[in-house]
């Protein structure tokens, strides 16, 4: 078992937030559909499903890829994104837009220190799109049986490739983009960890800040599992829920009748800033970071190794916290029996003598990667903003053993926030966010 907490030493503040999502992109879109219970689960028009055993996701589609989908750019900005397209594909694509979103939420103009911006970034190893090979592919089929020859590759296959195609796919792009065309020179980091990989990004962007090597860190993350290879990866791998009618219950977290979870993309980001930098520019302050920490217990801890890593991680994060008197927590809540039933246990054991409703955006969306704790926070700080929480959606029939309350749209969101996130293999981090 390995372990990592914050340090308090100094205060690290939330001052922007974008997001690209199945709920859309824009903040007050999304928490309108939040507090009405609208789903983002939708038929999948992205891709061909008819070989899946659903047709159903969320997918982010006002999200088009075009420049005006980035937020407010002006024209120095913009030329170099529009002109560096080419070589994003739609997961990087989705990163930078929730990024470029997030910095214009902050109000952080060009008056600033490149050397003290940074930014971390979080994502899932990114599949490449198989249309980039076929044309090569093709080229080396024999003309006999039409079969594959190996042999051709090096010289009628790979020269039919695009000499850009790595720098699509590459899981360090959407922090090196966003940091070229921001300029930011500070600390810069990847992080490839499924799920975890956001929560994860928070503590080490927050730990930069506090050791002063840095006043600025973008931290987001993005991912995907509406893709044709990705999705079969998952399909074959992970408990996926199949279609089911109307779409929109497919997401079904913490239920007796959950199958799996629904798929889907997204993308966000936040701004973090010490708590002088924001003051001294008069920024709107969205939260303020209060303590994190993540564990890996593996699978060699015994049968209930996810129970003991979200429990610790969820633990460690709240020890010699003042909590207020009313707060919420925001879980992974995958809609996978396994995952849900381990997560579950976890939530008894932390809110056994505690009381907070307990919220899962992934029922409004399903499980988009890594990008899905990123929009999940930002989920939570919009309900702290508004003073209460949105429901956890097709909940009717609770998992046997649950002994916390599942949140409604009456339920107050409170002053703070421990979110969660974690891997399969027992990567989990959580951190606790105050209201500002």
């Amino acid at each position: 078992m390995s372990t990592q907490k914050l340090s308090t030493q100094k205060s690290v503040v939330i001052t922007g937030m974008g997001l690209v999502s199945p709920l859309g992109c824009d903040l007050d879109e999304v928490w309108d559909a939040l507090q009405a219970g609208r789903s983002g689960i939708s038929k999948i028009e992205s891709m061909d499903c008819s070989s899946l055993p659903f047709s159903a996701g969320g997918g982010a589609k006002s999200f088009t890829g075009k420049i005006e989908d980035y937020g407010e750019l002006d024209k120095k900005l913009a030329r170099p994104i529009k002109k560096n397209m080419k070589v994003m594909c739609r997961e990087i694509e989705m990163g930078v837009a929730a990024s470029q979103r997030a910095l214009a939420h902050s109000g952080l103009g060009d008056d600033r220190d490149p050397t003290r911006c940074g930014c971390i970034f979080g994502c899932d190893y990114i599949l490449t799109q198989p249309d980039e090979y076929m044309a090569g592919l093709q080229n080396c089929r024999n003309e006999a049986g039409g079969q594959f020859e190996i042999g051709d590759w090096p010289v009628h296959g790979l020269p039919k490739v695009n000499p850009l195609w790595l720098l699509k796919y590459l899981p360090n792009m959407p922090n090196s983009h966003v940091s070229i065309y921001n300029d930011f020179r500070g600390p810069n980091n990847s992080i490839t960890d499924r799920e975890a990989s956001m929560n994860l990004s928070i503590l080490e962007a927050t730990s930069i800040i506090q050791r002063g090597a840095a006043d600025v860190m973008l931290v987001g993350a993005t991912g995907t599992r509406l893709h044709p290879l990705r999705t079969q990866q998952t399909y074959l791998s992970d408990e996926v829920a199949p279609d089911c009618d109307p779409p929109s219950k497919m997401s079904r977290p913490f239920d007796q009748s959950s199958q799996g979870s629904a798929l889907g993309e997204g993308a966000g980001t936040i701004m973090l800033e010490s708590a002088e930098h924001a003051a001294a520019r008069g920024a709107r302050i969205w939260g303020e970071v209060l303590s994190g920490a993540s564990v890996m217990i593996g699978k060699s801890a015994g049968d209930q190794y996810l129970s003991q890593a979200v429990a610790t991680a969820m633990t460690k994060a709240l020890d010699d916290q003042e909590l207020p008197e009313q707060w919420h927590v925001h879980a992974q809540g995958m809609g996978s029996p396994k995952s849900d039933q381990a997560e579950a246990i976890a939530l008894n054991e932390v809110l056994a003598e505690r009381s907070a409703p307990v919220a899962a955006a992934k029922s409004f969306f399903g499980n988009l990667g890594a990008g899905s704790a990123a929009i999940e926070l930002i989920a939570s700080l919009l309900a702290m903003e508004n003073g209460k929480l949105f429901p956890l959606l097709n909940l009717k029939k609770p998992i046997e053993g649950i002994t916390w309350k599942p949140s409604t749209a009456d339920s107050a969101a409170g002053n703070a926030v421990l979110h969660t996130s974690f891997t399969q293999q027992g990567q989990a981090c959580s951190v606790l966010i105050g209201k500002a």
